[in-house]
């Protein structure tokens, strides 16, 4: 142990009267995926701007998009949700893809799917892309609204993706909160340290 690791030892065991470092943490009493009143509120916040700006395709409630949202974010499957909302698994596609919540397996056309975006980008028709794609009118017509839920999504900065994301998930909050965590102890403990560092 050199004197720099050992003045901080003392500096802990000082701090903590502990001499070891680690401990067996309690419980936690809460969880970072806690749903608290002000996150649905978000949520529903971003769903209803969304509704205002974007020409839904699907007739679901704010209470259905909410659901879908959420469970998009748990890992649900279009399955699972339409299970639950009581309605087709093509259905709760096209209002995910409303809401900007494209699977990576949603891209996985049997063409370039690059290739669709910028013939969609430069206007041109489905049939026209099936042509060019080599592919049916009915494959392009499938893939055509991830395309446009990615380019929608794009065009907003994905905020809404974002969005949604940020308040669902945790792990970059953990991340976050581990660092911060990390570097105010660091900060505590060497701030009266000096330091003679020569590269």
């Amino acid at each position: 142990m050199d004197d720099k690791t050992a003045e901080l030892r003392d500096i802990f065991v000082d701090a903590t009267g502990a001499e070891e470092v680690t401990e067996r943490q309690a419980e936690s009493p809460g969880s970072l995926t806690d749903e608290p009143a002000d996150i649905d509120d978000r949520v529903s916040e971003l769903i209803e701007t969304m509704r205002e700006r974007y020409d839904f395709q699907t007739e679901f409630d704010d209470e259905a998009c909410k659901t879908i949202v959420y469970g998009f974010h748990d890992g649900d499957s279009d399955t699972d949700l339409a299970d639950r909302l009581d309605v087709s698994a093509e259905s709760i596609r096209t209002a995910r893809l409303d809401l900007h919540l494209v699977r990576e397996d949603d891209r996985d056309a049997p063409f370039e799917i690059d290739t669709l975006r910028q013939r969609i980008v430069a206007g041109e028709s489905i049939d026209d892309c099936a042509a060019e794609l080599d592919a049916s009118v009915d494959t392009v017509e499938h893939y055509s609204p991830v395309v446009e839920a990615d380019l929608q999504s794009t065009r907003a900065n994905d905020r809404f993706r974002d969005g949604f994301r940020e308040l669902l998930t945790d792990a970059d909050l953990a991340g976050m909160l581990a660092r911060d965590a990390r570097e105010d102890g660091l900060r505590d403990a060497t701030e009266d340290i000096e330091t003679d560092v020569s590269l």
